[in-house]
């Protein structure tokens, strides 16, 4: 195994990126990775935001894990930041490597750097195993999430 690296996304990724959201029930029903366009609209929006951070973790040149870190300024909790995980996915080679964990410390790692008082995620409903990872890593399930679609 070589090293690892943790950089921020670039648009030769985004083949790699996309493949990793679609590798399972719920995103093969949500991305399209046969049109990357709007992907890459949405890459350039992101780099353009200092609040956005879109990771990706490489090993002996390939892209093998994702995640996006959102920096949230808020007047709650004493005018506190927050930072908010998301999208966290890995290749299915490498699951139960310990990638997972490694991207997860980043984030939190970053977010603390950055004066975040909090890191929150959401989860779907439908992934028990992602619900017991982010327990053993220290979160907790402490709300309900609602979502709108629009």
């Amino acid at each position: 195994m070589g090293d690892l690296e943790i950089r921020a996304a670039a648009d030769d990724d985004l083949p790699a990126i996309v493949a990793m959201l679609a590798d399972d029930p719920l995103g093969a029903q949500r991305e399209s990775p046969d049109d990357l366009a709007p992907y890459r609209t949405a890459l350039e929006r992101l780099a353009a935001d200092p609040n956005q951070h879109l990771v990706v973790a490489v090993r002996d040149g390939r892209v093998i894990g994702t995640l996006q870190l959102t920096i949230i300024p808020g007047l709650s909790h004493r005018g506190a930041t927050r930072a908010l995980i998301e999208a966290v996915r890995i290749q299915a080679d490498e699951r139960g490597s310990g990638l997972g964990t490694e991207l997860i410390q980043w984030a939190v790692g970053t977010a603390r750097r950055l004066d975040c008082v909090m890191v929150q995620l959401t989860s779907d409903k439908k992934r028990p195993d992602a619900h017991r990872f982010y327990e053993r890593l220290g979160f907790t399930a402490s709300h309900e999430g609602f979502k709108l679609r629009l």
